[in-house]
């Protein structure tokens, strides 16, 4: 299923209707709405601009519709991923520290030989 297909699967869930009610408001047969729900058939821009309608968003809106759901694990994933840069990038700094100590040490011992 593609992903607008599922967009469209998760609007007409949302609004409690099955696909033969969606079919009919669209003037298309059940195994063609089928069909756009599941990604098999691509659709057009008239009936793009007729699904959004449908469901009352603009065109944008349809395309870049997100679950709830989705949204939140891709932000709670985002966070994660954020934390684990922050906890490698002070581990860097302290590696650098450490390296800058050892390059002071090595210059101090040469000094002194």
């Amino acid at each position: 299923m593609n992903t607008l297909g599922k967009k469209i699967r998760l609007l007409r869930h949302q609004n409690g209707w099955s696909q033969e009610d969606v079919a009919k408001r669209l003037d298309i047969s059940i195994p063609a709405f089928s069909k756009i729900e599941t990604g098999i058939t691509d659709i057009n821009l008239s009936r793009l601009e007729q699904i959004a309608k449908l469901f009352n968003l603009s065109i944008i809106q349809l395309l870049t519709y997100n679950d709830t759901e989705e949204q939140e694990k891709y932000i709670s994933d985002l966070e994660t991923s954020n934390k684990k840069l922050r906890e490698r990038e002070s581990e860097i700094i302290a590696l650098q520290k450490k390296i800058i100590d050892l390059f002071d040490e090595l210059r101090q011992t040469k000094v002194l030989s």
